[in-house]
């Protein structure tokens, strides 16, 4: 195994996360593929049209890390909102080299976000925080690390 990428699936919104992200993080956006754009016979749904404006398939590179990110057409057509996990939560954590990139990213994505974690700092960084941002995506934004 060379490596591990974790695959964000939404449902309906993942362009608008796309563009939060990018925001957010300054995120480069390596690949974007709309339901429109892809090869029907991979895509399983009789209508590509109603989910043109749906990711098919992602990827967005934020520091070294790559992430994809992705819509479930299932999801879409039975007006799933929220998609989660029966067994574990899984939160993704970015570290900063400064506290002011933190805070810019957290004003960011806390709109519309629920605060698990306000602002503060810990044993083990000068600045933490966690939220659940608007499309549902857990993050954990770190700076000053001690470890």
């Amino acid at each position: 195994m060379s490596k591990i990428t974790p695959i964000l699936i939404f449902a309906g919104q993942a362009n608008q996360a796309i563009e939060l992200y990018t925001k957010a993080f300054g995120a480069n956006v390596i690949e974007k593929i709309f339901y429109s754009d892809a090869n029907p016979k991979d895509l399983g749904i009789e209508d590509k049209d109603k989910y043109k404006d749906s990711i098919f398939w992602s990827e967005l590179k934020i520091g070294d890390q790559l992430i994809s990110l992705a819509d479930d057409s299932n999801a879409i057509k039975n007006g799933i909102k929220g998609i989660s996990g029966n067994s574990f939560l899984i939160d993704l954590l970015v570290h900063f080299d400064s506290d002011d990139e933190l805070k810019a990213a957290y004003e960011t994505l806390s709109d519309g976000a629920t605060i698990t974690v306000p602002l503060c700092s810990q044993t083990y960084c000068s600045l933490t925080c966690a939220l659940i941002d608007k499309f549902g995506g857990r993050w954990q934004l770190m700076s000053g690390y001690k470890g």
